[in-house]
């Protein structure tokens, strides 16, 4: 092991370079659907052992110091993001002929920018940097804070956070509901890099043991907090959930010819009877952007999906909701969620507010729409966001916190202020990046909004996966990606015991301190032995 560190901590040039960016692009294995949290037992000593041996020379000053920790931490993040997000490229593919020029752009660009935050992790941890348990403890702080920083940088993306990595299934998630996707993330980088410890000795034993406290203390948490939460009464619910699947092709889905197939084809899934023996569902919830016209332009549609729905029954869907303009300003469309009664009436709706850049709006639009570039989803030219966010009311007595699309990636927008609410729910269209990797790793970051909240997550896409979860992050329902149909669950109960959102962020921030400390300590220890 030693050997190996050594070599490691010397390499240079395109070897240091290609040696980070393969082991960063080896962690992906550890997310969906591949799942295989231990190979970041290899990755993170890696990146140790090369930020070991990152020294710039001292005539260059400070920053010339952190440049080779910052470009050994940007080569790690790039090999991440590329293997865990090449497949944004597939939906420049739907209409290949506008956006294909893109592609290089969603495959590498992104990636490219998205690596500076990891660049950023490794220079922040290297002016903390020491020769034993103390630089575990500096990389963990400085990738929690990273992480915690992409969420909200630039409009946020903090999609595949290193903290999903350790959070293989329900067992191992539980500590979410602690600490936070971004805690974890500080966890996750302190554990998996003690196996460096190994190769250099120094602090070895103390770091190994302190390692496998918290991974014991992940997973024993997990046993109690699902235990807890089996044992603990609850009402049970008498609203029974259809989720529809139309697995609509994405190329077909806005088609005029289309338009009349993919309906009628939502309504036929809607009305299947239920399986012998079973109830008949209350509330049937289709996915995000289902309906392939204006609902207010086509009166039309609401008598069909009120001849559909039987007495007591209601309609859950996604649909492009159009505003006229006022004073001459032109109209607005918004990604909406529409709650429909028997009677074929809107009875409420709620707004999409956090737009995906470039794909639903496009961010500077005057300067970029000269230039000819327009959003990727540009049916109605692009969308606007909700002014406000706030609960969705069902009927039979349920509060929605109403998560549309990739929002269930933010921690933050699965609570809204006037209430708690009875469950997430999740719209989305994946069938944008085909069979992919993609929908498993949106799937499993929705999962931990429902382990955050203790709320079950009702989540309807087009191709999958969609999924009914209950407040353990455990599937209580789901049809594969790719395969249309329908699945009825009785709606799970909300869990009564909950970590408010200020009680994670309060216990992530005492983690990144405790780190900070044991950096500060371990460099004066270092600095005193060399004096």
């Amino acid at each position: 092991m030693e050997r190996i560190a050594e070599s490691i901590m010397l390499s240079w040039g395109a070897k240091r370079m290609m040696l980070a960016f393969a082991t960063g692009a080896l962690a992906v294995l550890a997310l969906p659907p591949f799942n295989f949290f231990a190979v970041l037992f290899i990755s993170f000593p890696v990146l140790v052992w090369l930020l070991d041996g990152a020294s710039g020379s001292a005539e260059r000053g400070l920053l010339g110091r952190m440049r080779p920790a910052f470009a050994t931490g940007w080569w790690f993040g790039f090999g991440y993001f590329v293997a865990g997000l090449w497949w944004l490229g597939n939906a420049l593919l739907v209409d290949a002929n506008g956006f294909a020029w893109a592609l290089p752009l969603a495959v590498l660009g992104l990636p490219a920018v998205l690596a500076l935050f990891y660049g950023l992790a490794a220079a922040i941890a290297w002016l903390l940097w020491s020769d034993g348990i103390g630089r575990l403890a500096a990389l963990g702080a400085a990738f929690g804070l990273v992480e915690w920083l992409r969420s909200f940088a630039f409009t946020g993306f903090p999609w595949n956070a290193i903290g999903y990595a350790a959070m293989p299934a329900p067992l191992m998630m539980q500590s979410a509901e602690l600490v936070g996707i971004f805690g974890m993330s500080a966890l996750t980088v302190f554990v998996f890099s003690a196996p460096a410890l190994v190769g250099t000795r120094r602090g070895a034993v103390a770091g190994l043991v302190a390692a496998l406290v918290l991974f014991s203390a992940h997973v024993g948490y997990g046993w109690f907090a699902l235990q807890r939460l089996d044992s603990a009464p609850a009402a049970p619910s008498n609203a029974i959930v259809r989720i529809v699947q139309p697995a609509i092709d994405q190329s077909a889905k806005w088609d005029l010819e289309e338009r009349e197939r993919i309906f009628a084809r939502l309504l036929a899934l809607s009305a299947l009877p239920p399986r012998e023996g079973e109830p008949r569902p209350t509330h049937i919830v289709w996915p995000e952007t289902a309906l392939p016209f204006l609902l207010t332009e086509n009166p039309g549609a609401l008598s069909r999906i009120a001849d559909m729905l039987q007495v007591g029954q209601s309609l859950v869907t996604g649909a492009v909701r159009f505003e006229d303009g006022a004073g001459g300003t032109p109209p607005r469309y918004y990604n909406t969620i529409y709650v429909i009664d028997d009677e074929g009436q809107i009875i409420g709706f709620a707004d999409k507010a956090h737009l995906v850049p470039f794909g639903e709006y496009l961010p500077f639009e005057a300067l970029l729409r000269r230039y000819g570039l327009t959003p990727v989803a540009q049916t109605f030219g692009g969308f606007s966001a909700a002014d406000r966010r706030g609960m969705l009311s069902l009927p039979g007595g349920l509060g929605a916190v109403p998560l549309i699309c990739y929002e269930a990636i933010f921690p933050d927008l699965s609570t809204v202020s006037e209430a708690r609410g009875s469950l997430l729910l999740n719209l989305t269209n994946d069938a944008w990046y085909g069979m992919t990797p993609g929908p498993y790793q949106h799937l499993r970051q929705a999962q931990l909004r429902a382990v955050e909240t203790r709320l079950p997550l009702v989540r309807a896409a087009n191709n999958g996966i969609s999924a009914v979860v209950d407040a353990g992050g455990r599937i209580r329902g789901s049809l594969p990606l790719g395969e249309a149909g329908v699945f009825d669950v009785a709606l799970p109960s909300p869990s009564d015991q909950f970590s408010l959102i200020r009680i994670r962020r309060f216990n992530f921030g005492l983690i990144i301190v405790i780190m900070v400390l044991m950096a500060l300590v371990a460099r004066k220890s270092k600095k005193q032995r060399f004096d």
